[in-house]
């Protein structure tokens, strides 16, 4: 995927802030991001880990647990028989709107955030929207499909994930938790997927019992995706005991949309800004 796309119509005064746009807009320095980055607070709370930074880089302090309950981050059910495991991993974590519903509520209503959808493929070069957006005090966060743009040889992520951006460069995207910079096509590939999960071979099968019966999963999306079909091969691959091309992972649907959160101090200029900015217009 192109991580800088064609950009829409617009005159010379929006080609100078892009360009200008362009360079270096940090929230945060590297040594800063490292002192006051907070590390994930919890079992698939990487959404309220987000949280607890972007209350913090707009100056308003809550903890971790206050954080957290406020997003209601939802777990893994890994006991459960394999219908309610899959249930619960398609929403384990966090939802964009849960982020932004969690972040008003700890901040007793004075923060506000704003998600863009960046799927489908979206009219927008990433790193100086980003930028446009920093350098007016916008507190940008991720959510990302880490499934996709795996480099090779490395195994495939479990999850997908939250993370905040503390600056942009040219052609790079620093982020926390983990500390990271990452070039601008790999975040956008992560950022313009569609709302699927992978779920691992061996996370199918060592809960799949003979008295098994997916047709649980009768939202159309489940059915769609051929939840049932694509276990059944598994089994009858086990049951083959060949060599051959296997079935690393299912897929199943996932409760996120992949895209950018922008959070802001509801009563500034900058949150009426998000407030009423328009959708970024699609490819």
């Amino acid at each position: 995927m192109e991580a800088v796309c064609e950009r829409g119509h617009g005159g010379d005064e929006e080609e100078e802030e892009e360009q200008a746009g362009a360079g270096e807009a940090m929230l945060w320095s590297i040594q800063e991001a490292l002192e006051r980055q907070t590390l994930q607070i919890g079992a698939s709370a990487c959404g309220a880990t987000a949280v607890v930074d972007v209350l913090k880089a707009l100056g308003v302090d809550v903890g971790p647990e206050e954080a957290d309950r406020c997003v209601h981050t939802r777990l893994r059910r890994n006991e459960s028989p394999l219908p309610d495991y899959l249930l619960s991993r398609s929403e384990a974590g966090a939802t964009h709107a849960q982020l932004i519903q969690g972040a008003e509520e700890a901040s007793k209503g004075e923060v506000m955030g704003r998600f863009f959808h960046l799927h489908p493929r979206r009219r927008v070069r990433l790193v100086p929207w980003l930028a446009h957006w920093i350098r007016n005090g916008a507190v940008p966060v991720a959510t990302m499909n880490m499934q996709l743009a795996v480099p090779e040889g490395e195994e495939v992520p479990d999850a997908w994930h939250h993370q905040l951006i503390f600056g942009v460069a040219p052609n790079a995207v620093f982020m926390t938790n983990p500390l990271d910079v990452v070039s601008e096509q790999e975040v956008h590939q992560r950022l313009c997927s569609e709302s699927v999960l992978l779920i691992r071979r061996e996370d199918v099968l060592q809960r799949l019992t003979p008295d098994c019966c997916l047709s649980s999963l009768s939202d159309p999306r489940w059915k769609a995706l051929d939840i049932e079909g694509q276990v059944r091969q598994m089994c009858l691959e086990e049951e083959q005991e060949e060599d051959g091309v296997r079935l690393t992972h299912i897929t199943i649907p996932a409760a996120y949309s992949s895209g950018i959160t922008l959070f802001a101090l509801r009563r500034s200029e900058l949150g009426q800004e998000l407030l009423n900015a328009p959708e970024l217009p699609l490819l």
